[in-house]
């Protein structure tokens, strides 16, 4: 059965025990009261992989297409977050909005429980053709450093291809 999820302005939401179920088995979305919140990402993940539909406020379904182009008008780099969310997902890790740390994705390594142990990268998707500043790459390095994680840059070429690379503080 298909998780059934409102978007309403920016947010979507679910209650259903659907829900309740794969938030406990793969930490899909945060829980906050009895509502599970998914970020963008999340939803059209779950969507690709049939296991979420989307209704709008007068509970009609939205089209994969349709949830699409609302998402890339509220995030103008959605495609590119996106193709880094699924690619990791696909290969076993659990990642996780990093707003807080100032980055895009937090990243947990394989088989690690994300209420029992800390994310390993902070993670930042880069379309390959955008340049990024030394300045930027020196305040990226930071922000992970300081919040004691490794740097994951994720460049997503033209074909959808995502490459990573790691950045880690050593000491000489």
């Amino acid at each position: 059965m298909k998780i059934k999820a409102t978007l309403i302005s920016e947010k979507i939401t679910s209650n259903t025990s659907e829900a309740q179920n794969l938030f406990a088995t793969n930490r899909f979305g945060e829980k906050i009261g009895e509502k599970i919140f998914y970020s963008l990402s999340e939803a059209l993940y779950l969507i690709d992989d049939k296991k979420m539909e989307i209704l709008n406020h007068q509970d009609k379904r939205l089209t994969q297409k349709e949830v699409l182009k609302k998402f890339e008008k509220i995030d103008k780099k959605f495609k590119t977050k996106y193709l880094v969310f699924k690619d990791l997902r696909k290969k076993g890790y659990i990642v996780k909005s990093a707003l807080k740390f100032g980055a895009e994705f937090r990243v947990y390594d394989k088989g690690k429980k994300i209420d029992k142990s800390h994310s390993k990268w902070l993670c930042f998707p880069v379309s390959e053709n955008k340049q990024i500043t030394w300045q930027e790459f020196a305040a990226k390095n930071r922000i992970a450093h300081s919040t004691k994680k490794n740097l994951l840059i994720a460049i997503v070429d033209d074909e959808g291809t995502v490459s990573y690379y790691e950045v880690k503080w050593t000491k000489t």
